[in-house]
């Protein structure tokens, strides 16, 4: 079979930013499928082009799997007006560029954002293909809940496009279970469940990460890592502020890795407020993700207090229940119920920094609990979000749709 995938976003294993859809492409084409992606060549994360051209198709896959990078509007993190256009500049290249790729059984859009639905529709009716149409956050519930979409008319158009994709999809999948009931409710046919999940096998969960705290001077730190987008929803503020109320505990770091739009501005707040208990450190792709979270003892997942953000499954949940590392939640819904049943970490009230810097100051002076739970999340991972698994369910989805061509 062979798979057209749509996805702007896209970060192959050697870049930063979320690398699902690689892996799931990876084990497709290890089936014997063959995968076609056409991607962005500015990344999503940093909003910027690599210096260096992207890596050629045999260099990532061979000649199972190809991506194709296309044309895309570079101003991505400087105003909602320069982001809009980079999503229609790759809507638009990335249709002409997948006029040119032949014998497609399948093409797969991705959402959000949410245009490239459009590209992915359009090119499915053109070829005589499938349309699978995946939603990985609810777009555009969650920029009207965050403020970023304000206009009743954009929000009109948005929410007409939003039910008008999901009607036309063959299938619809989502990756968290929060999303089922919201895309049925606005006319998706068949929904599939294909959560967020990660690769045990990238991950050593005993590995004290000695090296990465060596090189950002760590040592006899209680390491409170962050990793992943640094934008409006992530609420990074409140961490600040619960690395404030601890900053007398000498021994207890926050840690920032990754980027994104608000970067700059959380590290303009931290140097205003004097925290030296807070580091910001670069992003990483994900071939080095291992080795920056074996040097945490708990990791961070934080949004905004949103009713939206219940619904939600942060990939970055996952990776940090791989790596064995406790968990500190200050998401509620869905993700949290994932966490209790685990017994993988410790919730906090999102929007609360009281609470989460109670949350990282119990876990900082109770070593041993700190790792049992890092370990739980670790055995719950493998039983219940192995990539691998889920890949499998993907191609059983992938195969309901259709025979190959011959």
């Amino acid at each position: 079979m062979h798979i057209l995938l749509i996805h702007q976003a896209f970060a192959a294993l050697d870049e930063p930013g979320g690398t699902r859809h690689h892996e799931l492409a990876r084990f497709l084409v290890s089936r014997g499928h063959k995968v076609t992606v056409i991607a962005s060549p500015v990344s999503y994360l940093t909003g910027t082009a690599p210096p260096s051209p992207p890596p050629s198709p045999a260099e990532i896959g061979g000649d199972k799997l190809t991506i194709l990078r296309a044309y895309t509007y570079q101003a991505l993190h400087k105003s909602f007006v320069h982001r809009v256009f980079a999503f229609f500049s790759f809507m638009v290249s990335s249709f002409f560029t997948g006029l040119s790729v032949k014998n497609v059984d399948v093409v797969w859009g991705t959402s959000p954002p949410i245009f490239q639905g459009v590209t992915a529709w359009l090119l499915a009716r053109l070829k005589g293909a499938k349309f699978l149409f995946e939603v990985r956050d609810l777009w555009p519930d969650f920029a009207i809940a965050v403020g970023v979409l304000k206009s009743p008319t954009l929000i009109k158009l948005s929410l007409w496009l939003e039910k008008f994709l999901y009607r036309r999809a063959d299938r619809m999948m989502v990756n968290s279970p929060g999303y089922v009931a919201h895309v049925t409710g606005r006319g998706a046919r068949s929904v599939e469940l294909i959560p967020n999940g990660a690769d045990p096998g990238m991950f050593n969960p005993l590995d004290n990460g000695h090296p990465f705290r060596q090189k950002n001077i760590l040592k006899n730190k209680f390491v409170v890592l962050y990793a992943g987008a640094h934008g409006i929803s992530n609420d990074l503020t409140v961490a600040l502020d619960a690395a404030k109320l601890l900053e007398k505990e000498e021994k207890i770091q926050f840690v920032f890795l990754g980027d994104g739009k608000e970067k700059a501005n959380l590290q303009a707040r931290a140097a205003q407020m004097g925290l030296q208990n807070v580091t910001f450190l670069p992003p990483v792709p994900k071939t080095e993700m291992a080795f920056a979270l074996a040097g945490a003892d708990a990791c961070l997942a934080i949004l905004m207090p949103l009713d939206e953000y219940k619904t939600t499954y942060p990939n970055k949940v996952f990776d940090y229940m791989a790596a064995g590392r406790p968990v500190l939640l200050a998401i509620d819904g869905v993700i949290r119920e994932v966490v209790e049943a685990a017994g993988c970490g410790l919730f906090a009230q999102p929007g609360d920094p009281a609470a989460l810097a109670e949350a990282v100051a119990r876990l900082a002076a109770d070593r041993d609990e700190s790792l049992r739970m890092g370990l739980a999340g670790r055995t719950y991972l493998e039983a219940n979000f192995s990539r691998e698994a889920l890949a499998e369910k993907l191609e059983e989805l992938l195969n309901s749709l259709g025979k190959p061509r011959p």
